[in-house]
Formats: C-alpha cells, structure tokens, sequence
C-alpha cells in the first residue's frame, strides 16, 4: 500500500511540473521572447532539420517565417535534410521547401561547406539542431563549416541553443589526433564532450579550431551570437527538461538514444562483428550476433563490474539490414546509475568479453576494413593497441588521457 501510495505521489508531483510546461525553455522560444532581437530587419538563412521545433513542436522554419520584421529568405539543409526527408548518408539536393517555398540548399551533397553562391544576400545565418553531444555526430561538424563560410562572407552566425542529451558534466575519450580528422571528428574535443551546441560554438571560434578546407590557414572566425537556454543546469539530462524529444536523425528515435549512441556507436563502424540494434526497435542498445550464446555473453561482461551498466539477454528478428529476418542473440543493456557509469567503455568491454568466448570472432579479425573505426576514434592507436591482446587495460588510460585537460578547458566556455 505504501509503494502505491508512493507512486502515486511521484505521478501527482511529475503531472503538477509539467502541466505549466517544460523546465527548460530552448533557444528557439527565447529569441521569440525577445521579439526577435538581432533578426529583424535583416536577411536570415537557416541550417536546421525536424529536431529545431518549440516545446509545442512548431518548427523553427514556420516561427522564423511568419516572425514579424524577419526575413527570412533561404534553408540550409544537413544530413537528413531540412525537413528529415532522407535517410542516414543520403545526399541532400537543393530544392525548394514545400511549406514555405523557400530556396533549400544542400550542405550535405556535393558540398558540405555553404559556397559563396549560397550565402549571397544573407545578413546572418541562425543554427537551430539538437545535438547528441558525441563528437562522431555530423550536425557539429555541419556547423563549423557553417561559421567557417560564414565567416569568410563577413556573416553573422546565431545559433539557438538546446540541451546535451547527455548532460553537461560527462567528458570522455581522447582528442582527435594529426592524420584522422574527418567529418566524423572535425575538432579537437574528446568523443563525449560536455557541452551545449551552442557553448561548444563558442570554444570553435574563440579557440580558433575552423582553419579552412586544408587546415593550413589561419583560425577563421565569425561574429557569433548565441541564445541561450533558460532553465537547463549541467546536471540534467534530456528526461529532466520536460522537453519533447524530436529524432535528430532516424537511428536517435528516443531522449535516451544518445547515451546508447556514445555506448556503441564506435563498435557499430566494425561492420560484421555485432549487430547494434540499427535495423531493430533498439538502435544503439544491444550487442547481438547469429552465432552468440547471451547468458555466457552476459555472465562474462558481469564478471567486469561495470559501473552503473545492467544486462538482459534478449532474441530479436531485424527488419532491415544484411540479417533482416534472422534471429539474432545478445544482450540488451541499461544505465542503471548514469552518473558514474563510463559510457564508451560498454563498447570495449564487449568487444573483450566476445574476444575471450570466441577467439575466432574477435572484432578486427573477422571484419573487411576499419578505417571508420580509427576515424571515429580519432587515432588509430586504440585500435593497434587493443588488437594485440584484447584486452580493455591497454588502452584506458590513452583514452581517457585528455579528459581532465578538456574539462579545465571547456569550463571557460560554460553558460550554465
């Protein structure tokens, strides 16, 4: 009866919070509180997609259109495009939104940087995209080349800022390295990186991190202008906001998707080890093959003690992908205490856990390429260290290397 009447009250308490609306009130909604300061009366393009919306899901691209003293005369369209109309690595082509009958240009075709073509006539350019707060996720990248050009044009750059999904205190992985700076890891940061898109904005240009196509040119910065949040603290993750949770990208469909994504993702780019759920209802959250035995799987990855990690064995049937239809076993897996739990050593973990069930299935050995892997990673040296024993001591401490240097730096760059 006491529990009943303990959940109860937990309900009545979630209901009153949210019934007067969301805690954090994003980027988006500010500059409308504001009456559009800093856009009216100028020309505005706008790099967005599906996930730049207010806490009542009108887009950013309706709000901006209808403002009144705003201009708003073209769209930049990312990965997945504007309106989220393409799937993952599809080009964007430009076109014309269907909405608004505004000109849409493609920064993710055959080009990923806006050309000088692109940006004619536009006063200032407004970012507004939810981040997933891992460095291997493009949208970060997009916006660099965006203040990049932008700045070369003389343009202003404002971008809308919205929570870190995974909170603004986890930091992990090393720094990306000479030679594996790529689309997938653009900048110097480690692979979870603690900040707000639009705090992270913030170090690229005062850090001076753009420098041109050929990365031999002097830092190039623009005039930037960040709306802040109001309401969102470092401690709190997607769930805590009280904010609807719009997918980014097809394979990010829940709040608590990116955590997975910063758990697996990087194992997911050694194509034919495991299967990572993409194809299947759980992207990100299971580690599962034809030929695995879970309850081994999970007796041998507890025997690690991972902090703040549960498992569950669980059979499923993708419906896409190369084992569309076949049922594959593994295990599903949960942040049970997220706060002192390492994310991206869950990836690791199980890759030593396979290596040491099944030494003819170790991951680089049964794999064609890994060159995504090293780029991901941001060195090739997790990957030559770990092959030659399997064994995740060997390269936890080059992982985890630049963490407390990055946190030192990033904190002069908090707005929360």
């Amino acid at each position: 009866m006491r529990k009943l009447l303990l959940i109860s009250l937990s309900l009545l308490v979630s209901s009153v919070v949210f019934a007067s609306g969301p805690v954090v009130k994003t980027g988006i909604e500010v500059l409308r509180d504001r009456g559009f300061e800093g856009l009216t009366g100028k020309r505005v393009g706008l790099v967005t997609n599906p996930s730049g919306v207010d806490h009542l899901l009108n887009s950013t691209v309706d709000i901006l259109f209808n403002a009144p003293g705003v201009d708003l005369v073209a769209l930049y369209g990312p990965e997945h495009g504007v309106r989220g109309d393409l799937y993952a690595g599809d080009h964007v082509k430009d076109s014309r939104d269907e909405v608004t009958g505004l000109p849409v240009y493609s920064i993710y075709g055959t080009t990923r940087k806006p050309t000088k073509e692109m940006l004619q006539g536009i006063d200032i350019m407004v970012y507004d995209i939810q981040d997933v707060g891992v460095r291997s996720y493009t949208f970060i990248s997009t916006l660099g080349l965006v203040m990049e050009a932008c700045g070369e044009m003389g343009i202003e750059v404002m971008v809308l800022d919205r929570p870190n999904p995974l909170g603004g205190n986890k930091i992990e992985g090393c720094y990306v390295e000479p030679g594996f700076y790529s689309f997938v890891s653009q900048y110097r940061i480690p692979y979870v990186y603690g900040l707000t898109v639009g705090e992270l904005a913030v170090m690229i240009n005062e850090e001076g991190m753009n420098r041109g196509q050929k990365g031999d040119q002097a830092p190039a910065r623009c005039e930037l202008t960040v709306v802040p949040m109001e309401g969102w603290t470092r401690d709190m993750v997607y769930e805590d906001t009280g904010l609807p949770w719009v997918l980014p990208s097809p394979n990010i469909p829940f709040k608590d998707t990116p955590m997975y994504y910063a758990a697996a993702g990087i194992c997911g780019e050694l194509y034919g080890f495991m299967n990572i759920g993409i194809g299947y209802t759980l992207p990100f959250q299971v580690f599962g093959a034809l030929w695995l035995n879970p309850e081994r799987l999970k007796e041998k990855l507890e025997s690690y003690g991972l902090p703040g990690v549960s498992f569950r064995t669980i059979w499923y049937k993708p419906f896409s992908g190369s084992q569309k239809g076949q049922l594959v076993k593994g295990l599903q897996y949960f942040f049970t205490d997220y706060e002192n739990a390492r994310l991206t050593d869950t990836q690791f973990l199980v890759m030593q856990a396979v290596a040491e069930l099944y030494p003819d299935k170790k991951a680089f050995e049964i794999i064609s390429g890994y060159g995504l892997f090293d780029k991901v990673c941001g060195t090739d040296y997790v990957r030559k260290e770990f092959q030659k024993r399997y064994n995740v001591s060997d390269i936890l401490e080059y992982w985890r290397k630049d963490e407390e240097d990055f946190r030192t730096l990033s904190q002069r760059y908090h707005i929360y």
